[in-house]
């Protein structure tokens, strides 16, 4: 006998745009229906407190770890404890960590091993069929940031770029969530640009710099 898989929501974007807001409150809506919820995240923090790099100076390494973690907390959370869990709510889906990893290594202005690059897309790809919803958050830059945190404003930009470009690239349905309620919709893999084109988007834009403006930090 089977035991029913829950159904998997997925958030990925860069930082300070609501994502662990956005999960706490479909979380809060869930449980008042009485529908078992289990929550992962703090991946950022973790990786910190395990010694390794984040933000801007994501390397191979620490992506791989986040990955691998994130895959390993998804999979703790369907766990019952002590009902079966309906819905599994995952503060950043695997592909944020690449977003994150792209964005330094541009930020940094380093030359793409395009091997390693590859080896850490396949292991996030894996995941893919796992998420019944991806939600994918817009940089609103309009809006203000809190001064808690030393966010590098171009960078926080250049992770947002990357998480869009990833998603065009392998095609993944997903909800873009932006600040605007009227203008969120979602990007079914009809609507999306050719991974063709969207390859050549990264490849120009890894070779310049994308200026703009300044939870959990990657």
């Amino acid at each position: 006998m089977t035991t029913p898989q829950p159904i998997r929501i997925g958030v990925m974007g860069t930082h300070s745009t609501g994502k662990t807001t956005l999960l706490k409150r479909i979380e809060m809506e869930l449980r008042a229906h009485g529908i078992p919820v289990a929550r992962t995240g703090r991946l950022g923090k973790r990786a910190a407190l395990a010694g390794l790099p984040k933000m801007q100076h994501h390397t191979a390494a620490s992506t791989e770890w986040v990955i691998t973690q994130g895959i390993a907390d998804e999979i703790a959370a369907t766990r019952p404890n002590p009902e079966p869990i309906q819905v599994v709510l995952a503060d950043r889906a695997v592909w944020d960590a690449l977003a994150y990893f792209h964005a330094a290594e541009q930020w940094r202005q380093e030359t793409p091993d395009p091997l390693e690059r590859e080896r850490l897309r396949l292991l996030a790809s894996t995941q893919a069929p796992k998420y019944d919803v991806l939600l994918a958050t817009v940089l609103d830059e309009t809006l203000p940031v809190e001064n808690k945190h030393d966010y590098d404003a171009r960078y926080r930009a250049l992770v947002d770029h990357h998480t869009h470009v990833l998603l065009a690239e392998d095609e993944i349905p997903h909800q873009r969530v932006t600040s605007d309620p009227d203008t969120t919709r979602p990007v079914p893999s009809s609507t999306r640009s050719s991974s063709a084109s969207a390859r050549r988007q990264r490849e120009q834009s890894d070779t310049g710099m994308v200026a703009a403006s300044e939870g959990d930090g990657q």
